[in-house]
């Protein structure tokens, strides 16, 4: 009677005895949000070190080579995307004459979460002007935007950007958004502004709950917003 053994198949490998960069590459390939080293290493039986070199030296070489694609650092980890200079061809490929962005209602809303958060719908609304329940569910249901708790003085909710927001937008983190000072005026008259001209009301209450009108009579809606 032959002994059994237990040896792989040809051309079969352990994962600890993968080639490193090409294994990162076919992991990468299949990710779906930016992975971090901390867990490739893990997968991957490797110091976390010894991947994040690798990783770097792949985006370098990528860079180097003048590739379709790039591997950035966004959100927290690494994914592959599309180089910049070759949108026109990936948008014809894609959208095919379709419309795939934001409503201008959508990015204002999106603009003052992201530079004032935590911040509460209340004060979006009086930012913009008008009602933004309708643009901030909107926002919500894309996985831009997530609630951050309340406020402690109103207990109104307060909402922030996500991680998923950081990887559109192509951001390591916050500190990466671009700065705004140079084209806003000064903070005082802001919120002057926004004190006088927008009228009270509750946007944290039900949308059909009475006695809460949106400012200047209007009402952002925005459940067509394609991103």
């Amino acid at each position: 009677m032959s002994e059994e053994t237990t040896e792989l198949p040809a051309g079969l490998r352990t994962v600890a005895d993968l080639d490193l960069k090409p294994a990162l590459e076919a992991m990468l390939m299949v990710v779906d949000e930016p992975a971090t080293e901390e867990h490739l290493a893990k997968l991957l039986e490797r110091p976390r070190r010894q991947v994040a070199d690798a990783l770097r030296e792949l985006a370098d070489e990528y860079a180097v080579q003048g590739r379709g694609f790039e591997l950035r650092f966004v959100a927290g980890g690494w994914r592959y995307y599309t180089r910049a200079e070759y949108a026109p061809a990936v948008e014809r490929l894609i959208l095919d004459g379709q419309t795939a962005r934001l409503t201008q209602a959508a990015l204002e809303t999106l603009a003052v979460v992201a530079y004032r958060q935590p911040v509460s719908r209340s004060r979006v609304s009086a930012v913009r002007g008008v009602n933004c329940d309708g643009v901030m569910r909107t926002l919500l249901q894309r996985g831009l935007v997530e609630e951050a708790g309340a406020e402690p003085e109103t207990g109104a909710i307060l909402y922030r950007t996500t991680n998923y927001f950081l990887e559109r937008m192509g951001l390591r983190g916050l500190d990466e958004l671009p700065e705004l000072a140079p084209f806003l005026p000064e903070a005082e008259a802001i919120e002057a502004e926004t004190q006088e001209g927008v009228p009270s009301f509750d946007p944290d209450a039900p949308d059909d709950g009475p006695g809460a009108p949106a400012p200047r009579g209007t009402d952002d809606v925005d459940d067509q917003t394609e991103f």
